[in-house]
């Protein structure tokens, strides 16, 4: 699994407190789903794909190295 963290968003162009967000409501969205273990207040990495889902974008296309 390919995660993604507050520190990539901000190399993505985010601003540190928009990418914040993302990475909040992306481990909201797991737990959503049942993945309890996104709960955790330390956790900082979160499943690209739910980074995707939250912005409505594919990082493939934004990333050359993927």
């Amino acid at each position: 699994m390919i995660t993604v963290t507050k520190k990539d968003l901000v190399e993505l162009g985010y601003g540190k407190y928009f990418a914040a967000d993302i990475i909040k409501r992306a481990k909201n969205l797991m737990i959503d789903k049942g993945h309890t273990y996104y709960e955790s207040k330390k956790l900082d990495r979160v499943p690209r794909e739910a980074v995707e889902e939250i912005l409505g974008i594919n990082f493939t296309e934004l990333c050359s190295n993927d």
